[in-house]
């Protein structure tokens, strides 16, 4: 994806649409204001906040993976990230973002995405929104395709915000979008 290319859900489109066009914008505006940084600019922090944009790339880049792979279909998510180092723990990709080059960065997270839409086309195609995720509570119900995606909508939200922050402390950079 072109990190500097804004991304604007239809105007007038169908649920499914605006859904995943919404989280394609909320992509985009993250891939901006996590891009073109080296790895000073990708490890700074605010405040008293552990979180770097590094740390922000690679943790959406697993979160990409999980929703779409594990609590969608019920995939095997250490098949994707074991061989990238994951070790199960909470927040590895948090902490061990530092040990990673930008272009690693990077690439962790825009194929992470690339197969994240792959893998939504496919569900939404086979399940619709309402249809059951993987995913189960301690009852065993399933939420629906569409609590999945809602929740992974809120979770872009929530570190958009963080990006934009770090960001402007980076180098001033703001803005809602991407420029055009």
């Amino acid at each position: 994806m072109n990190d500097r290319s804004p991304v604007e859900p239809p105007l007038a489109g169908t649920e499914v649409e605006q859904l995943l066009g919404s989280l394609d914008r909320l992509r985009g505006t993250f891939r901006w204001k996590a891009g073109g940084l080296d790895a000073a600019g990708l490890a700074t922090r605010v405040g008293a906040s552990s979180l770097t944009l590094g740390g922000l790339l690679k943790h959406l880049a697993l979160v990409e993976d999980d929703v779409s792979l594990a609590r969608l279909t019920g995939g095997d998510l250490a098949g994707v990230w074991g061989p990238l180092g994951h070790d199960g723990s909470a927040d590895w990709e948090l902490r061990s973002a530092s040990d990673d080059s930008p272009g690693h960065l990077y690439a962790v997270y825009d194929d992470a995405v690339h197969r994240a839409r792959e893998r939504w086309a496919a569900v939404v195609a086979e399940r619709g929104l309402d249809g059951a995720a993987h995913l189960s509570d301690d009852a065993g119900r399933h939420p629906s395709v569409r609590r999945v995606l809602c929740d992974l909508l809120e979770e872009y939200g929530r570190h958009t915000g963080h990006a934009d922050l770090i960001r402007e402390s980076v180098d001033g950079l703001v803005g809602e979008d991407p420029p055009g």
